[in-house]
């Protein structure tokens, strides 16, 4: 079994912990490095049967009981979109932690898809295929929220579960600006309009929000949904979401990340209008730019909160006091 578990170039971690966790028995196990990832190391496992018949899987490990906070995330994230869209991401297989003792360190394995990444995302299907997960999936408990703790990026979310939306969203934000500060330093000015959001915008802007005169209801979103998560399924030409950071939330939320700085060409209209076109916005229909503008707040100070010293700090500081 040693053998089964040699990495091909000696450079990617490999445990009997996903030997086990792999969904069928196979002879040989191998393993090179594959893609590119800020937080975690990514591979991809080739695994063959005694027919000869090979399976590919991509395997993602983090280090430190943070490590397995993010990547637990992942896979109960991708679970609850692969229930309703099994099409649009890689279907997830297993979550665990390696039996070595040092370093600790965890895994999550799904299947392997080849992409494109570099190709820029058709507005038409990912406004079709993206409504669609928002209007198919529902809470399991009928409020705001997750069951486990989903990281964006490398950085814990707030996502305990929350009966208004307006709650829940005025504690993401606080959650992630409590971690921005700790990260970039305090900042008077920073706090002091965040707390004003919480305490007037945020209940002013999404305490009564409808759909066809109905509140509106939670449902599954991807949670860091920009281009650099998204790619192109080579085999079929189909869109492909992963590095998902889920929660029960408004399903415009997904769209609040489209005009962040650091976002290319979604931050067209194009992409906004098409979706829209699927899924129109909730009511009141006249407040849906400001509405965006503060869901993305959330992604850009999340952003500056795992980027030290980023200029982004400049920018959404500025997006606060306006």
């Amino acid at each position: 079994m040693q053998d089964m578990l040699a990495v091909q170039d000696g450079t990617f971690p490999m445990d009997q912990a996903v030997i086990e966790a792999l969904p069928c028995v196979f002879t040989s196990v191998s393993i090179d490095p594959f893609g590119i990832s800020a937080w975690t190391d990514t591979g991809r496992l080739v695994a063959e049967q005694d027919d000869g018949c090979k399976r590919h899987f991509f395997l993602k490990v983090a280090y430190g009981e943070h490590g397995g906070v993010m990547l637990r995330g992942e896979f109960e994230s991708a679970k609850e979109i692969y229930k309703v869209a099994p099409g649009f991401i890689p279907k997830p297989y297993s979550y665990g932690r390696y039996k070595s003792a040092h370093p600790i360190t965890y895994f999550y394995m799904s299947e392997f898809i080849d992409m494109d990444i570099t190709t820029a995302t058709d507005p038409v299907e990912l406004g079709s295929r993206l409504s669609e997960i928002h209007k198919r999936s529902a809470s399991p408990t009928g409020k705001f929220g997750f069951h486990v703790v989903t990281c964006d990026g490398k950085m814990p979310q707030t996502v305990g579960w929350q009966s208004s939306w307006a709650d829940f969203f005025g504690r993401l934000l606080q959650g992630i600006c409590k971690l921005e500060l700790e990260t970039n330093g305090p900042w008077p000015e920073m706090e002091r309009a965040t707390q004003q959001l919480v305490d007037n915008v945020i209940p002013r802007l999404l305490g009564d929000l409808r759909h066809n005169g109905e509140p509106i209801k939670p449902c599954i979103i991807h949670g860091d949904l920009w281009e650099q998560n998204l790619g192109v399924n080579m085999n079929t030409g189909d869109l492909v979401m992963y590095d998902v950071g889920s929660y029960y939330a408004h399903n415009d939320m997904d769209l609040g990340l489209w005009g962040a700085d650091f976002c290319s060409h979604f931050r067209s209209k194009v992409y906004t209008t098409h979706y829209l076109r699927f899924y129109p916005a909730a009511e009141p229909l006249e407040e849906f730019d400001d509405r965006n503008r503060l869901y993305s707040l959330k992604g850009t100070i999340n952003y500056s909160a795992g980027h030290s010293g980023s200029v982004v700090r400049q920018s959404y500081v500025l997006m606060l006091v306006s």
